[in-house]
């Protein structure tokens, strides 16, 4: 039995935790897009007062900030257009740099 329980506890230390993954894309390459593609209508800089020029854009860190947003929520809504947005979709070889930008403008949690 107690033979088991070790075995056990060894198999979840071998399964990857999702904390400890990788980031995903490179934060830096997802700033330099969204300047060129976003800024036209959201705020994406981390500076607090940079707003969105679009009063209906929300700023980058808003959208981070959001509860319960995930990478896999930002993957979700960028590649898909909106009804609030032109039709634009973010490339497949930018989107994880725009989400891994995105994401690092998460505030601490307390």
């Amino acid at each position: 039995m107690r033979l088991a329980m070790i075995a056990a506890a060894f198999a979840l230390y071998a399964v990857p935790a999702p904390a400890l993954a990788q980031q995903l894309g490179n934060a830096e390459k997802g700033l330099a897009y969204a300047r060129a593609h976003c800024g036209e209508c959201h705020g994406v800089e981390r500076e607090a007062e940079d707003f969105s020029p679009n009063a209906d854009a929300p700023d980058f860190s808003v959208v981070a900030n959001t509860p319960g947003m995930t990478e896999r929520a930002l993957a979700v809504w960028l590649q898909t257009s909106h009804p609030t947005m032109p039709n634009l979709i973010v490339p497949e070889e930018a989107r994880d740099d725009v989400i891994a930008y995105i994401m690092s403008l998460k505030a601490p949690k307390p």
